[in-house]
């Protein structure tokens, strides 16, 4: 297959591809008992950006001078901390800083956590970003290359990351000059989750008021500030990642909500990886690395896409 540039590839609606155009074998899809059983290295600094347990980001910083473009890691686990999700995505943080990209690999308080859920779930993310901002330079970041990657829950976040300059002022969500996000990695999630709702709800009991608040005088949409929906055109040019056997985030969810994006003007593509679950798609282990790792450094200008 050839090597598409990473424009070339956004000009594409959907496509769907398989590990062994990148030279890789194919494999079982990987199970949820594999996923839990993913880590990886130890981050270079953990680093607070408020008081509580959960407000804090693992930072993993490449050898060298810098600057280093920087990938936003914000892992799944239905909104909720009871499943985890930061020891999966290590993996993935030890790869990229291997290949010169400095990784802040966020946590953040889940709906069952003290201070989680609306607002503040929105605003853990908020304030861990205005903290990259505020120790790029002494971190050698370069934050005009970024790119935010998200897994399963974390993609729907990192869509909103994406779209957040697009608040309402009245909302306690707003930031007056967010850190600006025009690369986006969507793995196994989309930015609607109405149509997700009968896939989340079953897997893991996600409670939906919990995450957006219910309606109230002051704020009677409650998507207008927590749904990437709502918050389209942003201008972020966003990558949809699923595996083809995902049953936690389908992939005709995925490819439909990009449809959207590029309807409202935005630059979206869907991939789908063939052989591959949702487990898969964050796994460096997995031979689905092999598709999402270009992808990846082509957002922050390391190289072509290559599917």
């Amino acid at each position: 297959m050839a090597i598409m540039t990473w424009r070339g590839l956004a000009a594409l609606a959907m496509i769907t591809l398989t590990t062994a155009a990148a030279g890789v074998r194919a494999a079982e899809p990987m199970t949820l008992k594999d996923y839990r059983a993913l880590n990886g290295p130890e981050p270079t600094a953990h680093i607070g950006y408020g008081p509580a347990p959960r407000q804090y980001v693992e930072v993993f910083e490449p050898p060298g001078r810098g600057p280093f473009p920087v990938a936003v890691l914000i892992h799944g686990g239905c909104f909720y901390n009871k499943y985890e999700g930061m020891a999966q995505l290590r993996g993935m943080a030890g790869a990229l800083k291997a290949h010169g990209v400095a990784v802040w690999s966020i946590e953040y308080r889940g709906l069952e956590t003290p201070g989680g859920g609306y607002p503040g779930t929105f605003q853990d993310i908020n304030a861990a970003m205005a903290s990259l901002a505020d120790r790029a330079r002494s971190l050698h970041i370069d934050t005009q290359r970024i790119v935010v990657v998200g897994h399963s829950a974390g993609a729907y976040l990192a869509l909103w990351v994406g779209g957040r300059q697009n608040i309402p002022v009245s909302s306690p969500l707003h930031v007056a000059h967010p850190l600006r996000v025009r690369e986006v990695v969507a793995l196994g999630g989309s930015g609607d989750i109405h149509p997700d709702i009968p896939s989340f709800r079953q897997p893991c009991g996600l409670e939906l008021g919990a995450l957006t608040g219910s309606p109230t005088p002051s704020h009677p949409d409650v998507y207008a500030d927590t749904s990437p929906a709502s918050l389209l055109p942003d201008g972020a040019h966003t990558v949809f990642i699923n595996g083809e056997v995902d049953n936690i985030a389908a992939p005709a969810n995925s490819a439909a909500y990009a449809a959207r994006v590029r309807a409202a003007g935005d630059k979206a593509t869907a991939i789908v990886i063939s052989h591959a679950s949702h487990y898969d798609e964050p796994a460096v282990t997995s031979p689905a690395w092999s598709v999402v790792l270009p992808v990846i450094l082509a957002a922050v200008g390391k190289g072509p896409a290559a599917p």
